[in-house]
């Protein structure tokens, strides 16, 4: 009782959290807005599941601190249906992805995701904060007067919205004095979240970015600078989130259409949720609740779903600067989403004044901080696989998507760690009590069992009684069972006799449920703990 309610207590340091959420929600506005615009719907879409998302996973999730909302991850999924079928099918389609993904934390398949290497967590933030960079340098196009149409055509097409290293195809780029402005005050923005930290007294105060953000802000208004704002994206004046029922058919071929991008958009999510919630584990020595958040962000896409928002998950970027920014409790979170209904609610007219040269170097400082500049450092001193599956990560991130380089990362790493297991089998010959002792050292599975094999030689043994000991060794699969088996067969066929000893007990298990394949006969010997007679087996059928 007393570890849930610590779960679900909103903070120790109320200040922070709440001026971190201010910042938090002003970053939370391009993007939203960006990410409806990708997914081709109406950025209230996109405000609307930024403000769902958060509040919900800020309350029910498993990690504190961790920002949710809208993502490019998903919203590249989502433009296929919503050109061909519609927005409805969208909401609908997210509806169900929140029920998978509740399914999900219900049969604690989000401890799964452990099993991700670290070279693949490497790649994954490294990935992501290429593409986060690479999203900003969307921001360098276009002019003041023509913002909307730039972030939109950027994103037109299903091949744009592919990859985020279309930017650099997609659109022209500002030049003279608007560009000067832009890169200026993006500059600008760096340097105080650099150096405000550092001011006696005061840097510790206030959040460096929200500083930035306000700092950058009154300078523009104050000099009246010709540069983009908020405000040259899209208006974001609302009311609330309205409840509404997808209108789709309930017809079996309406299942058939909305499943797999529900499964899709399920997978993408969880995947992002729940490697960000490691991450967040790793930088603040704490660690969160993985069933548990996948239940919250499943119930967040449900709410969603009802309130026509596009959906969601987890934001690396905004999660990186609510911890940077001092931001630890749910209190954060929450706070982050209240302001962001505020904005859409009260102040759009002031938010929509923020230049995004403000938010766009926000969130350089993010990328600066979010890649892991010591896996450079480190290439030339860890393993060549280990190598090459960070930077195989990182470019499957850039050039596809964070789900398929997680998958790709995770197949590449199994299959190098088997192939480096089957070649450390190997064998310490020995005699004890007239008998020939062959000490088995490595894994026998799948992997190693020709190796194996080629370690013994029945034919040209030189003693009649062998034993294999398997005090240094494990039998994991099938195919390990299948290669003892053939063995005991050549040993038989010798005329010898061959004995197992040292089987730890769930090699014993093994064993003994494999008998219509594996015909031992495994009895308790006082010298050995689990000792298996194939002669005997096999004389005795």
């Amino acid at each position: 009782m007393l570890r849930v309610i610590k779960a679900f207590r909103l903070t120790q340091n109320p200040k922070a959290d709440i001026l971190s959420g201010l910042t938090v929600a002003l970053a939370l506005v391009p993007e939203a807005i960006a990410f409806a615009f990708v997914a081709k719907l109406e950025p209230l879409a996109g405000l609307y599941a930024a403000f769902i998302v958060g509040l919900v996973t800020s309350v029910f999730g498993g990690r504190s601190g961790m920002i949710s909302g809208a993502t490019g991850a998903m919203a590249v999924v989502m433009v296929g249906l919503v050109t061909v079928y519609g927005a409805e099918y969208l909401f609908a389609a997210v509806l169900l992805a929140g029920l998978i993904q509740l399914l999900a934390g219900a049969l604690r398949l989000g401890r799964f995701i452990r099993l991700v290497p670290h070279p693949v967590m490497l790649g994954f933030v490294n990935g992501l904060a290429i593409v986060i960079f690479l999203a900003q340098l969307g921001q360098f196009k276009g002019g003041a007067s023509e913002p909307a149409e730039t972030v939109e055509d950027a994103h037109a097409s299903g091949d744009a919205s592919h990859s985020a290293i279309d930017v650099l195809f997609n659109g022209g780029w500002m030049h003279g004095p608007e560009m000067a402005y832009m890169v200026g005050l993006t500059l600008l923005t760096m340097a105080i979240i650099y150096i405000f930290p550092k001011v006696p007294k005061i840097g510790k105060m206030l959040p460096a970015p929200l500083v930035s953000i306000l700092t950058v802000s009154l300078l523009v208004i104050g000099f009246d600078i010709d540069t983009k704002t908020v405000g040259d994206l899209a208006g974001i004046a609302g009311g609330l989130p309205q409840f509404h029922i997808p209108e789709v058919p309930l017809e079996f071929s309406t299942l058939s259409i909305l499943l797999p991008v529900a499964i899709t958009l399920a997978a993408i999510g969880l995947i992002e949720s729940l490697l960000t919630l490691t991450l967040i584990d790793e930088m603040t020595e704490t660690r969160g609740r993985v069933s548990q958040e996948c239940c919250g962000q499943g119930l967040a896409n449900v709410v969603c779903g009802f309130f026509s928002a596009m959906g969601g998950c987890a934001m690396i970027g905004q999660s990186m600067i609510n911890i940077k920014s001092g931001g630890r409790g749910r209190l954060s979170g929450i706070s982050a989403a209240l302001f962001l209904l505020m904005f859409i609610l009260f102040t759009s007219q002031w938010i929509e004044m923020i230049p995004i040269a403000a938010l766009t170097g926000l969130m350089m400082m993010v990328v600066i901080s979010t890649f892991a500049w010591a896996s450079i450092r480190i290439m030339n001193k860890i393993p060549k696989e280990d190598a090459f599956v960070i930077i195989l990560v990182t470019c499957v991130t850039v050039a596809y998507d964070l789900a398929l380089a997680v998958v790709v990362g995770v197949i590449f790493s199994a299959l190098a760690y088997a192939w480096k297991s089957a070649h450390h089998i190997w064998v310490h010959e020995g005699e004890k009590d007239g008998h020939k002792v062959y000490t088995l050292h490595g894994p026998l599975f799948f992997g190693s069992i020709l190796k194996f094999k080629d370690l013994f030689d029945p034919k040209n043994e030189d003693s009649d009684d062998i034993i294999i000991d398997f005090a240094h060794s494990r039998v994991w699969d099938h195919s390990a069972l299948e290669a003892i088996d053939a063995l005991a067969k050549k040993y038989i066929d010798a005329g010898k006799k061959l004995h197992l000893v040292h089987l730890s007990g769930d090699c014993k298990l093994l064993l003994k449920n494999a008998k219509d394949i594996v015909e031992v006969d495994t009895i308790e010997d006082p010298k050995y703990r689990v000792f298996a007679d194939y002669t005997r087996a096999k004389t005795a059928g």
